[in-house]
């Protein structure tokens, strides 16, 4: 199947079905968070232990990404989805069914293996699918789960403990995965590759990079003794050199250096890793701040949160008029500093006065960070060619899985080097809080520099047609 023949029909189902995977691997990321002490309590663990569970999923995810690509291209995008659907909802079973933590993490490896797989090749049967002036309006729709399912996370995985049990998190992903099982069967199109030399020395290198890098995010904001830790980041980025060597020299790797000859994939990648440094810290330091600053519960904090997702679905409908009419430069750029200027004001308001007078700054932020999403990952894929698509898509994939852990953890580690601070913040944890946003607000804005770097022009082959 190609482009042309792709049916109306089919158009309007395959965001759908992407979205559906995209909004379980964004759910089961953040739905765990609130539920780790009732886990650690029914298995008799300490709660300081369960990051495990956590853990052993962002590796999963951050090793087997890079050959995504690869094993749609061999076996065919829709036997690979199809597969990634199957584990991910076997794996969020065993993960319900697990009765001490060693099953757990087994578990959690299992739904990895299908996490690692199912986002990137549904958006590379996304790609070949639709045309360049059509690829955004889709994508658009497809990623709006992202920016639901981290908001809702903790809101569901809150509910559901208290009300039923932990088990509940996991299972809720049984029905999302058979929807997306069926449609996926009915509708999914089956696009291979010819070229099927696979880069064995690379993939291990640069899945070794992946994996220091990521344990290293994840450990670093949770972590007293970060000597270990900063020796396995330096060791990752040793690994990526390494990867750069071996890509020079191997004919077909699995990485090719000439993505980046590209430069809106450049810029993409870039741009991507710089912001979310900022917008990836506030789903979870709003929650914190919310629990500990205004001792709140769980279950307020989650709704302080949602509004994100509301404004998101409305940001989704008018980012395509935005990028037509200011192009992707001048609105990265703006929407950038707005989005910077946002995370800085969730600094202004004081203890004193009521937590809900956050809201407007996150009814906002939920629908720039709309913008933003669609607009990066779009400029990503505008000029890649065909034989492209797949190592572009999955190391694009790789990318932003780790640009929210280290997003994640720069918000913990920032916010910890200010709550040891007593001189500056007077024994009021608010305080804090506050210079954090102020500094991942003001990061976030100068990282809009990255997107000068484009051209006024680029993105003109993905605009949708009036």
């Amino acid at each position: 199947m190609n482009q042309a023949s792709a049916s109306p029909q089919l158009k309007k189902v395959l965001p759908i079905i992407l979205a559906t995977a995209i909004f379980m691997q964004m759910l089961d990321s953040t739905i765990l968070n609130t539920s780790l002490p009732a886990i650690a309590k029914d298995l008799n663990e300490s709660p300081l232990n369960m990051q495990n569970a956590i853990i052993s999923y962002v590796l999963t995810l951050a090793l087997l990404m890079p050959i995504s690509g690869f094993l749609a291209d061999k076996f065919g995008t829709k036997r690979i989805f199809f597969l990634s659907l199957v584990l991910f909802a076997l794996g969020s079973l065993f993960c319900s069914l697990s009765e001490n933590l060693t099953q757990l993490v087994v578990a959690r490896v299992l739904q990895g293996v299908g996490g690692s797989l199912m986002t990137p090749v549904g958006r590379l049967t996304l790609i070949r699918t639709y045309p360049k002036n059509e690829l955004v309006q889709a994508m658009n729709y497809a990623i709006v789960p992202a920016l639901i399912g981290p908001v809702l996370g903790p809101l569901v995985g809150g509910y559901l403990v208290d009300y039923l049990s932990w088990h509940w998190i996991f299972l809720i992903n049984i029905p999302i995965a058979l929807i997306g099982i069926g449609m996926s069967l009915s509708y999914l199109p089956d696009y291979r590759s010819k070229i099927l030399d696979f880069d064995l020395k690379g993939f291990l290198i640069f899945a070794a990079a992946s994996f220091l890098l990521s344990i290293s995010l994840e450990l670093l904001g949770n972590s007293v003794n970060v000597t270990p830790i900063l020796l396995a980041l330096v060791l990752g980025f040793l690994m990526l050199y390494f990867y750069y060597r071996h890509a020079k020299k191997e004919e077909n790797p699995i990485f090719p250096l000439n993505l980046f000859q590209v430069r809106t994939f450049r810029v993409g990648i870039l741009g991507n890793l710089a912001t979310r440094i900022g917008i990836s810290s506030v789903p979870l330091l709003l929650p914190l701040m919310v629990q500990i600053a205004y001792g709140q519960s769980a279950v307020v904090s989650g709704w302080i949160v949602a509004p994100m997702a509301l404004t998101a679905m409305f940001g989704k409908s008018v980012v395509i008029k935005i990028l037509n009419r200011f192009g992707y430069r001048t609105t990265l750029m703006t929407n950038t500093f707005i989005i910077g200027l946002l995370i800085c004001a969730l600094a202004i308001p004081s203890p004193e006065v009521s937590i809900y007078w956050h809201l407007p700054i996150i009814f906002l932020l939920g629908f720039f960070n709309s913008i933003q999403f669609t607009s990066m990952n779009s400029i990503s894929i505008a000029d890649l060619r065909s034989y492209h698509t797949s190592s572009g898509n999955s190391l694009v994939s790789v990318n932003m899985q780790l640009a929210i852990g280290f997003g994640v953890a720069f918000g913990l580690i920032v916010l910890k080097l200010f709550e040891g601070d007593e001189k500056l913040i007077q024994n009021e944890i608010h305080q804090a809080f506050r210079y954090t946003f102020l500094v991942i607000g003001s990061l976030t804005i100068l990282s809009g520099l990255v997107f000068r770097r484009l051209h006024f022009k680029d993105g003109e082959n993905l605009k949708a047609q009036n």
